[in-house]
């Protein structure tokens, strides 16, 4: 069975991100895999080391910049590596149908991601790849078995957990509570230059958002304080509620 994990490289998740001109500054942050997508590898690893998979391949769209999230993925104990140049501001729409038509070409036997990236949290792509292929979708998922050509996810739901069902090949998409993803060891690190990343050009898509502009939201205003014997903070409190905040009362 052939497992292929989509991952997307984002800023590291401790930088402090600044704008410049309504976009967001890359200048000295460090980039890294999106933790969510880390945790798809490190599931499909564990996948090949339970013997249920043969190969774990990793796919990535964005600039040459994305070839050390690939590497690092390699560096976990995947086996080799798929890069399609895109554009950094295709949007989800069009990194979807990129990232497809590569999946498409390796036909794998299931398709893992994070549900969501730490940068943009739109928890779009991996819908929107399992639309476009025509498979069956599974998201947040928390555990996995692969018995009889089918996958038996465990996943969460609103109060509670799910488990469903659905016929491979799918594409599964997980929770950070899946797994705690390992550290590439320096071994890792050296076998990982080795292996094969083969690369790409995505289609011409044209996006279907464009983002006009990033803003940072409002500086908080500093809150009121009363300060005075209880019965005169509870006039004050009433009197500020009432004329300034206009709370309404019934």
């Amino acid at each position: 069975m052939k497992v292929l994990v989509c991952v997307k490289q984002t800023f590291d998740t401790e930088a402090k991100i600044e704008l410049k001109d309504g976009k967001i500054s890359d200048a000295g942050i460090n980039l890294i895999i999106n933790p969510y997508d880390e945790v798809a590898v490190e599931g499909g690893i564990q996948l090949k080391e339970k013997g249920i998979a043969k190969e774990v391949v990793i796919l990535s769209a964005g600039s040459d910049k994305a070839m050390d999230a690939i590497r690092t993925a390699l560096a976990m104990g995947a086996d080799r590596g798929i890069l399609v140049k895109q554009d950094t501001a295709a949007d989800e729409y069009a990194r979807a149908t990129a990232l497809a038509a590569a999946i498409k070409e390796e036909n794998p036997d299931i398709i893992l991601a994070g549900h969501v990236a730490a940068d943009d949290g739109s928890s779009q792509v991996p819908t929107r790849i399992a639309e476009i292929l025509g498979l069956p979708h599974v998201n947040v998922i928390t555990a996995i078995e692969i018995a009889g050509g089918k996958a038996t996810c465990t996943c969460e739901a609103d109060g509670g957990t799910s488990v469903i069902e659905v016929n491979i090949p799918a594409v599964i998409s997980s929770q950070v509570s899946w797994n705690e993803p390992r550290y590439p060891s320096m071994k890792g690190i050296m076998a990982a230059k080795k292996k094969p990343v083969a690369t790409k050009d995505a289609a011409a898509v044209a996006n279907k958002v464009n983002i006009i502009e990033f803003a940072l939201p409002a500086a908080k205003q500093a809150g009121v304080k009363i300060e005075d014997d209880p019965d005169v903070c509870a006039a004050k409190l009433a009197e500020w509620m009432k004329n300034v905040v206009k709370v309404e009362v019934k």
